[in-house]
């Protein structure tokens, strides 16, 4: 199972998406005089208190609840296939709200500075469609086994 590069493909887009989690996105500095704020997946964190934004958070989780499942089912390729594609849709849905984010939410707040943990999840996006497509060549392979018997 492990020696399969579409295992290893999921396990390092699972550990991306774990690092994401544990960091912040961005940071925010004021307009005015202020302390400057930490963006991160469950929300925002401000002066000694949190405004929650459990969206990105939540995509993220569930983003690697599904590839903890992907993992093992390995003699199943049709199911990873179709889990691998939510996963690229669900990482597409959370740039698109990060994006909404900063664009729209946090525009009268200041300037935001992204961080490095908002590129993890494109990371992690083109490891999802590199173990799509390991697991698509698998498939093609078995089938052709199939096709010379």
């Amino acid at each position: 199972m492990i020696q399969r590069k579409q295992t290893v493909f999921l396990l390092l887009a699972l550990a991306a998406i774990i690092v994401c989690l544990c960091l912040p996105l961005g940071a925010i500095e004021p307009k005015g005089m202020g302390v400057p704020a930490l963006f991160y997946n469950i929300g925002l964190y401000a002066n000694g208190g949190y405004q929650v934004h459990p969206l990105l958070f939540v995509d993220l989780v569930i983003t690697g609840a599904l590839t903890l499942v992907c993992i093992p089912l390995f003699k199943k390729r049709k199911m990873q296939m179709k889990i691998c594609v939510a996963n690229i849709v669900l990482s597409l849905v959370w740039y698109g709200y990060y994006a909404f984010c900063v664009l729209h939410l946090f525009k009268d707040m200041g300037t935001f500075h992204p961080r490095f943990a908002g590129c993890l999840p494109l990371v992690a996006l083109i490891l999802f469609v590199l173990a799509y497509r390991g697991i698509k060549a698998d498939e093609e392979l078995v089938r052709s086994m199939d096709r010379i018997r």
